[in-house]
């Protein structure tokens, strides 16, 4: 069993050390561990600090992409080098590195095709109020939305088992945090998630610039994934509304009219058709996104399998 840990980098150069240098190098159940460093596209010294650890797994990314494409370098680099499990870490050393053993254990006991770390969000001494409360409704929408129980949505610290990493696709170049919760739930994929510890800030957050600006982004991709991934429900709900909306109004029309001996109340009738018409062109919207939708995964199916041999002849 082999187990491949990537740590995505950007302008890492006195953290990794410190991250590398607390990563067990044993652990119950696996033979074999390596590690993937994914420089992106960094000004400092990130990739000779890696080689000077001992890192020979470097991937370059031409220049800064972004956290989600080298998070997709990383599972392509793992997947290539025979990864049977990976686990995605972060490189300022805040997840607890010999928690590692722990989420990798429901995916040796085929529990799980996913885990995700949960951190003990309430005890973060670095987390503002604000920040922490906004991170317990994040993971509760996101629950309710992707219809999982995980703890913890934002968390990075992750573990995949080699089936799941072949099947994930990333579309934001935001992060991939999110995306891969909804992914998952819609691919059949079980998600489990495990309790972390974690250690001290080394630096502040780069991903998170202010509050505003990730709750627009997180909000941004929750939605997309939603109308990736569950179109037909989405445009449904939508279509629903404006179908009830426009009932009401019929019947209110049809209250009056009868009522009144047929005057008045035209408005009602008007309003009630353009609401109706607008709810079946939105049921034909989403008609055709659920066709979409199976072709989408049709196409997913097909890239598996090209993923499978190809990986399978470079080992």
């Amino acid at each position: 069993m082999k187990l491949v840990i990537q740590i995505p980098c950007y302008n890492e150069e006195k953290t990794l050390p410190v991250t590398l240098g607390e990563i067990p190098r044993q652990i119950d159940g696996i033979d074999e561990i390596e590690f993937v460093v994914i420089n992106d596209g960094s000004t400092d010294n990130t990739s000779d600090v890696a080689r000077q650890c001992g890192i020979t797994n470097i991937v370059e990314m031409p220049h800064n992409c972004g956290l989600a494409k080298a998070f997709v370098a990383g599972l392509n680099k793992s997947l290539e080098i025979g990864a049977d499990i990976i686990v995605n870490t972060d490189a300022d050393n805040q997840y607890n590195a010999e928690d590692i053993k722990n989420i990798v254990k429901p995916i040796l006991a085929g529990e799980a095709d996913i885990v995700i770390g949960s951190r003990p969000v309430d005890k973060i001494k670095h987390f503002s109020i604000l920040k922490k409360f906004l991170q317990k409704i994040g993971s509760q929408v996101m629950r309710i939305i992707s219809s999982t129980s995980v703890e913890d949505a934002p968390s990075g610290f992750r573990a995949f088992s080699r089936s799941a990493a072949m099947q994930i696709n990333i579309f934001d170049n935001y992060t991939y945090t999110l995306e891969t919760i909804i992914q998952a739930k819609a691919k059949g994929l079980t998600i489990a998630s495990v309790p972390i510890r974690v250690n001290e800030d080394l630096r502040k957050s780069r991903l998170v610039k202010n509050i505003f600006d990730y709750i627009v982004r997180s909000t941004y991709t929750m939605t997309r994934m939603f109308l990736i991934y569950r179109p037909f429900r989405f445009f449904s709900v939508i279509s629903c509304i404006f179908l009830i909306l426009g009932a009401v109004l019929g019947i209110r029309f049809l209250y009056y009219y009868f009522g009144t001996g047929g005057s008045g109340h035209i408005q009602s009738l008007i309003l009630a058709a353009i609401l109706t018409i607008t709810g079946v062109q939105i049921m034909v919207i989403a008609v055709l996104s659920e066709l979409f939708s199976i072709n989408r995964k049709l196409l997913e199916d097909i890239q598996k399998r090209l993923k499978l041999q190809n990986f399978k002849d470079k080992n």
